[in-house]
């Protein structure tokens, strides 16, 4: 038996590239998977149940997602657009004080729904504290004061997290009573059957009665934040985007290099 060296030498150099060639594709094929499915993780996207489409028509939520964000406690750009906002707020109600302020057809959705719950509307009274006690807007902190400054131009029901402490799924649902939670005061809550609440893996992270929780806060190391809208019947769409466009406009007051990931409106 005649064995021709050469041949078996190119066979093994052959085999080696071809081999060398799959494993250049199977990492491609590992680094391309890993990349996409740590892509996914990043993604909000916002679960709505069937329960609370049925229970709330015409209703709509929203979702800005911002990302590379820095969250200082003050800002001169900033401070500047909020004192431009009070300004406006107590210009506007100068006259009509008190009653023009609960006249405003957002404010008015959003009465109808908390009269539901025997409960007043706490950005009214926010409103109402700014246009005619001459108070300030509140400086916590950059992300949260854009944040306050867009949700008393506009009356519309803001809530912030930190989306390094949420854990997906983020669902929207409808309360059963049943649901609990604890709140920025720190006192566990339990929720009012009917209404309206946002939950990620863990558990409520915010509900249009109770406000946010403790849990995933908007802090000073926060670098990619969410925030979400909450908009009862009678309040648009257009109303929602309008707003948190604001909002995003403000962070970028300060976060120069933030980009916007997610900004939705989910209705009913």
């Amino acid at each position: 038996m005649i064995i021709n060296f050469d041949m078996v030498i190119i066979s093994v150099i052959t085999m080696k590239f071809n081999l060398n060639k799959l494993y250049i594709h199977l990492y491609i094929f590992i680094a391309y998977n890993a990349q996409y499915m740590t892509n996914n993780e990043n993604i909000i996207n916002l679960e709505i149940t069937r329960e609370w489409k049925d229970s709330f028509p015409g209703a709509s939520v929203g979702v800005l997602v911002m990302r590379n964000t820095v969250n200082p406690k003050n800002n001169p750009d900033l401070d500047n657009k909020m004192k431009e906002i009070e300004d406006e707020i107590r210009n506007n109600f100068s006259e009509s004080g008190r009653e023009g302020i609960r006249a405003l057809p957002t404010i008015r959705s959003y009465t109808e729904y908390y009269k539901k719950f025997k409960k007043t509307y706490h950005v009214m009274l926010q409103l109402e504290s700014v246009a005619l006690k001459n108070r300030n807007l509140p400086r916590i902190s950059a992300l949260v004061s854009a944040m306050f400054a867009a949700e008393l131009k506009n009356q519309l029901l803001t809530a912030g997290h930190d989306i390094s402490k949420l854990q997906r799924p983020i669902v929207l649902n409808i309360a059963t009573g049943n649901e609990s939670y604890t709140g920025m005061n720190g006192k566990v809550q339990n929720l009012n059957p009917d209404d309206m609440f946002i939950s990620d893996n863990v558990g409520v992270i915010s509900s249009i009665i109770y406000g946010p929780d403790n849990r995933t806060p908007i802090t000073s190391d926060t670098t990619d934040v969410m925030f979400t809208v909450y908009g009862p019947a009678g309040i648009s769409t257009e109303q929602i985007k309008n707003h948190l466009e604001d909002i995003s406009s403000y962070v970028k007051l300060v976060s120069s290099d933030a980009v916007i990931d997610i900004l939705e409106i989910y209705s009913s």
